[in-house]
């Protein structure tokens, strides 16, 4: 059976299309959206099944962590502890291509199945604003394509990928930014870049 594929304005997203979209959410489902980097799948961030469900569609390491995309910062202070020196970044960088690793309150480590940190971002995307706006709670993320195959930067190869296997597809046209996000671990000083992505490290990590 064929995914569900919802159209959407990138920059005016019609909300009956992103309300559908958050009831598949709301349901346990599993939903590809787009975000400003790449496309990602996404689950609610408080349904392990639906979290343990991205894995296997990605055939993904449980090693490897999803990232949390929650509706603002307030929102992520419930999940993870937020120092000085990450809150600076997240008020410059943030909504933007920057995922930050920080601690995970007890909450967090719940959403994140015991892990002790969490992964975190918001995205420069009216897509995701809306639909967390909508959802009313974090998504947990990560992005659309098999762990063996490059990242779907447009619907059209997500669906290629994930067409009956996931629960919605919306469809906001290609991605703007089209490569991943920069990653930083900021649990302990020193802090790591894990990941170098659209953002360049050097231009953040000055500021601290």
């Amino acid at each position: 059976m064929k995914t569900e594929i919802v159209k959407v304005d990138p920059h005016h997203p019609e909300k009956a299309a992103l309300r559908k979209a958050a009831e598949v959410l709301a349901a346990g489902g599993v939903v590809v959206m787009p975000t400003d980097t790449v496309y990602g799948l996404a689950a609610s961030a408080f349904n392990r099944a639906a979290a343990s469900r991205i894995f296997r569609l990605k055939g993904r390491s449980y090693r490897k962590p999803l990232i949390v995309m929650p509706p603002d910062i307030p929102s992520l202070a419930c999940i993870a502890d937020i120092s000085s020196d990450a809150r600076k970044i997240m008020e410059e960088f943030w909504p933007g291509p920057l995922t930050l690793v920080l601690p995970a309150t007890t909450l967090g480590r719940l959403v994140m199945g015991g892990r002790t940190d969490i992964g975190a971002r918001i995205p420069g995307s009216s897509v995701v604003h809306s639909l967390l706006k909508l959802f009313g709670a974090p998504l947990i993320t990560t992005s659309a394509n098999p762990s063996s195959k490059p990242s779907a930067t447009n619907a059209r190869t997500a669906s290629r990928y994930f067409n009956g296997k996931v629960d919605l597809i919306i469809d906001a046209g290609p991605a703007p930014i089209g490569r991943e996000s920069t990653v930083i671990d900021m649990v302990k000083f020193p802090y790591i870049v894990l990941r170098e992505g659209s953002l360049p490290s050097k231009s953040l990590l000055s500021r601290l």
